[in-house]
């Protein structure tokens, strides 16, 4: 299949890495033509122009930091027109519903473009091992068309088609907020519980133990308390840009939006603190100050050599 790919950065780079694998002719533009370098010596071509990526292209898949930079991208980077009859806009990116509708309505439903927004959940290791997670809205036609696109750089069984047009873009950001918000209250929780003086590990055990037990406390924040990494693969910056889309949405809706908003002000603060590129756990760092110490839990013991472990 003829793809164009546009965002070749921490996860559209191994996404479209995995496209030039799996045997499709893929040409790719970014905003660095660096980016682009494996994906030349792979058999990609290169596009000098948004235009130039999109021009004889079956599908389109775009990859891009912010709603304003997509439509940068399709309309006055020329994407959009440049699309033939009867192709396929996949976007990829954290964006709104409408971002993509002012394209539509300004190119591509008189060109007969179809269109589909598909984000993704599963961060750069996903992206990596092609595994990620996508929620697609958009016509069933179309996404059973651009399913075997989807399947290269997602998990077959967690692609789903979510709804119509938007709904893809609006699962993506409810997703995104509420594990922002799950980040700031576990934080909250483990400073306070260990400057009343219990111990984190005898804390974490006993919360994972009760009905306050989530997926976030079982896997995501170990790579905090195991490694001290705050996931610099996806910027603080990105991160408050979403929480941003989230609460917009929901006041554009009419729905309350206190705690999103609170959740929102708390990473802004972490973002002024550590700085737009600081991984999007920085806010951890906020609740590590209050706390008087760092959440890391001791490493494992090692078992000798010739011996078994036991556990109880």
């Amino acid at each position: 299949m003829r793809i164009g790919f546009i965002g070749l950065g921490n996860m559209g780079h191994p996404m479209a890495r995995h496209l030039v694998q799996a045997g499709h002719q893929v040409t790719v533009h970014d905003t660095r033509p660096e980016a682009a370098a494996g994906h030349l010596a792979l058999g990609a071509r290169w596009a000098g122009s948004p235009a130039e990526c999109a021009r004889d292209a079956e599908f389109l898949i775009t990859m891009l930091p912010t709603p304003r930079i997509v439509e940068d991208v399709l309309l006055r980077g020329g994407a959009a027109q440049a699309l033939p009859p009867g192709a396929l806009w996949i976007d990829m990116s954290t964006s709104t519903p409408a971002a993509a509708e002012r394209v539509a309505a300004e190119v591509l439903d008189a060109r007969a473009v179809r269109r589909l927004d598909a984000p993704v959940s599963g961060m750069a290791r996903g992206a990596e091992a092609g595994t990620l997670q996508i929620f697609v809205g958009g016509r069933d036609d179309d996404f059973r068309r651009a399913l075997p696109v989807l399947e290269v750089m997602g998990d077959p069984q967690r692609i789903l088609h979510v709804g119509p047009p938007g709904a893809g873009y609006t699962v993506k950001l409810m997703i995104n907020l509420l594990w922002f918000s799950h980040l700031v209250a576990t934080s909250e929780v483990l400073a306070m519980g260990v400057k009343a003086g219990v111990d984190l590990g005898v804390l974490r055990s006993a919360l994972l133990a009760s009905p306050a037990a989530s997926h976030f406390l079982q896997h995501d924040i170990m790579c905090v308390l195991a490694d001290g990494d705050y996931d610099d693969s996806f910027a603080m910056a990105l991160a408050c840009k979403d929480l941003g889309l989230a609460v917009d949405l929901g006041r554009e809706l009419g729905v309350s939006t206190e705690l999103s908003a609170l959740v929102e002000q708390i990473y802004r603060r972490a973002k002024a603190q550590h700085g737009d590129l600081a991984g999007e756990m920085s806010p951890v760092r906020l609740y590590e100050a209050l706390a008087g110490q760092e959440f890391r839990l001791p490493a494992p013991a090692a078992v000798a050599p010739g011996t078994t472990a036991v556990t109880v």
